[in-house]
């Protein structure tokens, strides 16, 4: 669901770009607002588990591969708003340090997967689960919310990819980015998550709702951890540790095509896609350091110096908003 360099036009990525900034600015007032200071170590593990979960490739039939993302699960845990920091963060890293997704599409991946996700899989979440303590109903509310958020974001960046041969062509009607019409798009990234990857997302945030709910329930009603999470760092510890499984699996995911992979499929390279699709040379592009000559090391290390860098940000960012529990004191007190 990563959205490349070229495949979208500037009437849609500028548009998005925009548009994105100023939910990031309502989202840091939001979590300033709620935010506990107890709570910035676990928004920066969400960011980061969402950051590797992304790099476990799944094969499906036909080729294509995909992920899960993990947006739905920070949001049940810290809220739709702090989701919104925590996976952005982790999308512009994966943009800008390994080139998976483009630099001009930051605000489509943004808007698909840190806005459309969390707030979706949030509130179907709340809905089924509605107050209950029950923990079976929480973790079937959390796959149910998670399944139905993704493969919404999936639609809405299949009609993203579907817009653009109407909104850029040549004269002779040959599309200069995404070649697909809605009607392929759309379809195309709807049954993929509806068939396999809604499912890789429903399972993974199922387990994590269902460990938290076993260990530490407090987690689950959006408060701090009653006790220290080092339990979790070292359960994300193994999780790096397994990313090398995300190499293995052989193909693309739709609509993620270089040029050569392009015009084998089409039998031409769209022309905007040829000017833009170059833009931004990553320092570790597909997650394979220079300097490891072993793809799964190599896969591995980039998975550590990603994680480190998204932990670093969003700790940083976490804490310069987060509620001083001294200050809610005060404020009580004064009161």
């Amino acid at each position: 669901m990563h959205i490349p360099d070229g495949y979208l036009g500037p009437q849609t990525y500028v548009v998005l770009d925009a548009a994105i900034v100023p939910v990031w600015a309502i989202a840091a007032a939001k979590v300033k607002s709620t935010l506990k200071a107890r709570q910035v170590p676990l928004m920066a593990l969400g960011a980061a588990f969402s950051f590797v979960i992304m790099m476990f490739n799944v094969p499906v039939i036909g080729g294509s591969t995909g992920h899960a993302v993990g947006a739905t699960l920070i949001a049940i845990l810290l809220g739709p708003w702090a989701a919104v920091l925590s996976v952005s963060i982790a999308l512009v890293v994966q943009a800008l340090l390994f080139g998976d997704g483009g630099i001009t599409a930051i605000g489509a991946n943004c808007f698909n997967m840190a806005v459309v996700m969390p707030f979706v899989g949030y509130y179907v979440y709340r809905l089924i689960a509605g107050n209950t303590d029950g923990l079976r109903r929480r973790v079937i509310s959390s796959g149910i919310a998670a399944y139905v958020s993704i493969v919404v974001a999936a639609i809405f960046a299949g009609v993203e990819f579907g817009l653009q041969p109407l909104l850029a062509h040549t004269a002779a009607g040959q599309p200069l980015y995404a070649p697909y019409p809605l009607s392929v798009a759309v379809p195309a990234m709807a049954v993929e998550h509806l068939l396999f990857f809604g499912w890789v997302e429903a399972l993974a945030t199922m387990g994590v709702v269902a460990a938290l709910g076993r260990s530490d329930s407090a987690l689950l009603e959006m408060k701090p951890a009653a006790r220290p999470l080092r339990w979790l760092w070292a359960a994300f510890a193994g999780l790096v540790l397994l990313t090398p499984i995300g190499v293995l699996a052989p193909g693309t995911a739709w609509g993620e095509w270089g040029a050569e992979e392009m015009k084998a499929r089409l039998g031409f390279v769209p022309e905007g896609l040829a000017k833009v699709g170059g833009l931004w040379t990553a320092a570790i592009p597909d997650y394979a350091p220079a300097f490891v000559k072993n793809p799964l090391l190599g896969y591995l290390v980039a998975a550590i110096v990603g994680s480190v860098i998204v932990v670093g940000v969003t700790w940083g960012v976490a804490a310069l908003v987060a509620k001083r529990e001294n200050d809610d004191e005060s404020s009580a007190a004064a009161a």
